[in-house]
């Protein structure tokens, strides 16, 4: 198993039930086939750029170790995702 690392932003105009239900539905994609190391919600933010005529998002970094069909997964849900902006998932490469 590989070690990954995803940074994805929720759109601001949804409730704070919505975006509780959907980072557990993004981590139980995870924990499927992976182990979750560090989880944080880091909030409502300012974006540099606005995406989708969106100004402000909420972030959400998750470094976990999964195999490559749980990440081509997740990044499949991500992408049809109305709750998510944008997402990037990248190879955790600390030494």
């Amino acid at each position: 198993m590989r070690k990954y690392e995803v940074m994805y932003i929720i759109r601001p105009d949804i409730e704070q039930d919505a975006v509780q239900a959907a980072v557990e539905k993004f981590q139980g994609i995870i924990s499927n086939g992976g182990e979750i190391t560090k989880h944080e919600v880091m909030g409502k933010r300012r974006l540099a750029y606005e995406i989708n005529k969106f100004r402000d998002g909420t972030f959400v970094l998750v470094n976990f170790s999964a195999n490559p069909e749980v990440v081509a997964e997740l990044e499949r849900l991500m992408k049809i995702s109305d709750e998510v902006i944008r997402y990037l998932i990248t190879l955790d490469v600390v030494a």
